[in-house]
């Protein structure tokens, strides 16, 4: 069932109250790979973090520790870490010093 046609009301049971959404959890092969990407932002490059473990709530806290050391904004889109400009060699270290095994992917 799509979010535009959900129950809100009904009448026989009045308001229905909406479950939140479970939180999901994901899974990586034990390798963080970080690549920086241009691809649909216009020429605007971002760096991608992908492979960490984790539910979203874990990964939202590691993506505001990267944006408070990188000085710049960004997000977490389905498991991704997207943090804003060529910041991977920054990235690499943090991850680094919490023991993740860090790979540089793509150019």
């Amino acid at each position: 069932m799509s979010d535009k046609n959900r129950l809100v009301y009904s009448t026989d049971r009045g308001r229905i109250k909406e479950e939140p959404p479970s939180e999901r959890r994901h899974q990586g092969d034990g390798y963080v790979r970080i690549q920086r990407e241009t691809k649909g932002r216009k020429g605007k490059g971002v760096t991608c973090v992908r492979g960490v473990e984790g539910t979203d709530s874990e990964l939202k806290l590691l993506l505001a520790e990267l944006k408070k050391r990188c000085g710049c904004g960004g997000a977490l889109k389905d498991g991704v870490i997207e943090i804003q400009g060529d910041k991977r060699d920054e990235i690499k270290l943090l991850l680094e010093s919490k023991n993740y095994k860090v790979k540089l992917a793509g150019g």
